[in-house]
């Protein structure tokens, strides 16, 4: 005889998970209780939706290290569920596989007790790919269904509210080893569309490659960069997906779909282009000036795990394949040629290095992110939370590491980057990780310096202080309105950080940042970089 919590907890450990992160109440104790008898680290967190956070950190450097396990965040009845709807709605948009365990009163107790009791599962089911309620007698089969939906096709949340009742419940249901359903097996396409599309490919002179989420939820790099560096293909990524070929390459022309300037020299090659390759591309990471970024009937090849009904673009020639087996096909007995005989795409790289350099006086938002890169190992993995300062990064810090750079991309939310980098540490303590976050976006979520203090991180914090929503101030003035709830008031980020039990320094040039980066790398606590840029410094650099 065993608990339901005990058969949720054994089949999560079963699929490889060792985290569990969330706020208790006393709906969800049975079930805390069990994951951490499982096996499963459980850590408090100071908001359900930085616990969400910190398992999708924990899951990319997981996922780097070629482990496919879920992450798993745990919330009480009511306003503990309400909480934790940015980060599942995130999750679902940004293609994270997350199982939300939630608490709640058993059924026969909800007809006649209302106290904090709302129906989670009507609430969520807009934004999860699927919502179990946890039933003795079927919890084995229910938790093999919801791991293996969290993590096939497109990655995502599946929600599992679990009764008081059933996780105290005793039951003799036996639990199996969780084993993905047709793990290893990889459908290669053929047929009239590939024909047709190796045909398109085979006399391409002008090819070019954007790859994306799905490609680094494939664990794609190796395949992307072998078959770029073959065919001299330069290579475009969304934002999420920087450093699936190397950005130092030659053929890698960066991140892409919010900077305007960075689109200026980008959206023409594949206006030029006579064979547009879609490698795993989600256009859900892309804002409006990607949509429609090439004529009804343009040369496009569209490789993707799942049938994609977005709207955003047309394509002509689609493959419903994983990555690996379709290049192999599509390239199969092709000999490589020279490419773009005009030399564009590496005239655009080098427009776009000009274009994002460090500000001629010295000191600004791109003078920060120069420094850090050009003084912090190769290895260091990124993050960045939404804002001006998250555009301006993304087009400047190179990394050549496939989830090297985290951050919100479909949903663009802020207050993720801290727990984006708290979780990565906390699954990869060797690697070096720095936090990119805006003053208002630390603010959001200041409380999880305590965690990152109790967990004992030596995570590097770069805040960049303007005392202003910077993008949507940008956008005011844009759109001729008058300044309007975007300002507000200073806030000392070195003190807190004392307070907090981390390191804190203001920072008012690249040569001090440098030597405080340099230091941080062998504290055995936080450092947080508050980085004094000035009101309205993106104008113009985004």
């Amino acid at each position: 005889m065993t608990t339901g919590a005990d058969l949720i907890a054994a089949k999560l450990y079963s699929a490889g998970c060792r985290h569990a992160f969330g706020i208790p109440g006393g709906e969800v104790l049975a079930v805390m209780d069990a994951l951490e008898r499982a096996g499963l680290a459980f850590h408090l967190v100071k908001h359900e939706n930085s616990g969400g956070f910190m398992a999708e950190g924990v899951w990319h450097a997981e996922a780097r290290a070629g482990k496919n396990a879920p992450g798993v965040l745990l919330a009480t009845l009511g306003p503990g569920v309400a909480n934790a709807i940015n980060v599942v709605a995130n999750a679902w948009q940004d293609r994270v596989p997350l199982i939300f365990l939630t608490g709640c009163v058993d059924a026969a107790e909800a007809e006649t007790y209302t106290h904090q009791v709302f129906d989670h599962q009507q609430l969520l089911r807009p934004v999860v790919k699927a919502s179990f309620r946890a039933n003795l007698g079927a919890i084995d089969r229910m938790m093999e269904k919801a791991i293996t939906i969290a993590l096939e096709g497109q990655p995502g949340p599946v929600h599992i509210d679990v009764p008081i009742g059933v996780a105290e419940g005793m039951t003799e249901e036996p639990s199996k080893e969780f084993s993905l359903p047709g793990s290893g097996t990889f459908f290669t396409p053929s047929g009239i569309n590939l024909d047709a599309a190796r045909a398109l490919f085979q006399t391409a002179q002008k090819p070019v490659a954007i790859a994306g989420v799905d490609a680094v939820n494939e664990g794609a790099g190796e395949e992307i960069s072998a078959f770029c560096r073959r065919f001299n293909v330069p290579l475009i990524t969304s934002y999420k997906a920087k450093g699936l070929l190397d950005e130092a390459d030659p053929l890698a022309l960066g991140g892409a779909g919010l900077s305007p300037k960075a689109d200026k020299h980008l959206l023409p090659l594949l206006e030029t282009s006579d064979c547009i390759l879609l490698l795993g591309y989600d256009p859900i990471e892309m804002r409006i000036n990607w949509r429609n970024p090439w004529p009804e009937g343009a040369p496009v090849i569209e490789i993707s795990p799942v049938v994609r009904t977005h709207g955003m673009h047309s394509v002509r020639h689609t493959l419903t394949s994983r990555l690996a087996p379709a290049l192999s096909a599509l390239s199969e007995g092709i000999e490589p040629r020279p490419t773009w005989p005009e030399g564009e795409p590496q005239a655009a790289r080098e427009k776009l290095k000009s274009d994002f350099t460090a500000e001629a006086e010295g000191w600004g938002p791109a003078a920060v992110f120069h420094a850090l890169r050009e003084v912090l190992p190769a290895e260091t993995v990124a993050t960045a939370d939404s804002g001006a300062h998250r555009i301006l990064v993304s087009q400047i810090w190179e990394t050549p590491l496939s989830r090297g750079m985290l951050q919100s991309s479909a949903l663009c939310t802020m207050a993720c980057a801290l727990p984006l980098g708290m979780g990565h540490k906390l699954a990869e303590k060797d690697r070096p990780v720095i936090v990119f976050v805006g003053d208002a976006g630390l603010e959001m979520g200041l409380g999880e310096l305590a965690t990152l203090r109790d967990l004992g991180l030596p995570v590097i914090v770069c805040v960049l202080v303007d005392e202003s929503l910077a993008l949507i101030e940008l956008k005011q003035r844009n759109t001729q309105r008058p300044n309007l709830g975007v300002d507000f008031g200073g806030t000392d980020f070195p003190a807190l950080a004392r307070v907090y039990g981390g390191h804190g320094v203001w920072i008012d040039d690249a040569d001090a940042l440098k030597r405080e980066a340099e230091d941080a790398l062998s504290r055995d606590t936080f450092t947080l970089l508050a980085c004094r840029i000035g009101r309205r410094a993106y104008d113009g650099k985004i």
